[in-house]
């Protein structure tokens, strides 16, 4: 069902946490299922300089998030911009058709932190 890269992203998921002073926070979740998101971006120089995330959810839910993770490091905030739900479970080698919510949940958590360290910038 699930591919050895969702099983690992689940078992030993990368950038797990919170950024204390971030300069944009995304906090989303899914009525259906229940799922929250919430991801944390450190700016620099217009790139995605450190990220983290805390997710409430399924195995997809945390697998999805912890690659998009590892995938916008270093990003441009317009290239972070164009991760969508399909990149993200692309890069997992595919989700099952049931659980790409969770991927689109992580792709929107990021694009919200991204507007919210926009708002802040005026």
């Amino acid at each position: 069902m699930y591919t050895e890269k969702v099983i690992d992203h689940f078992t030993n998921p990368r950038n797990v946490g919170e950024i204390p002073d971030a300069d944009g926070i995304g906090d989303v979740g899914n009525a259906t299922c229940g799922d929250t998101t919430k991801i944390t971006i450190k700016v620099e120089d217009n790139r995605i300089k450190d990220i983290k995330f805390k997710t409430f959810g399924c195995g997809a839910a945390i697998a999805t998030s912890s690659m998009l993770t590892e995938m916008v490091i270093g990003m441009t905030l317009e290239e972070a911009l164009q991760v969508n739900d399909v990149t993200v479970a692309d890069m997992l080698g595919g989700l099952p058709e049931q659980k790409m919510h969770c991927s689109n949940m992580a792709a929107h958590a990021l694009h919200t932190a991204i507007e919210d360290y926009k708002k802040k910038q005026g």
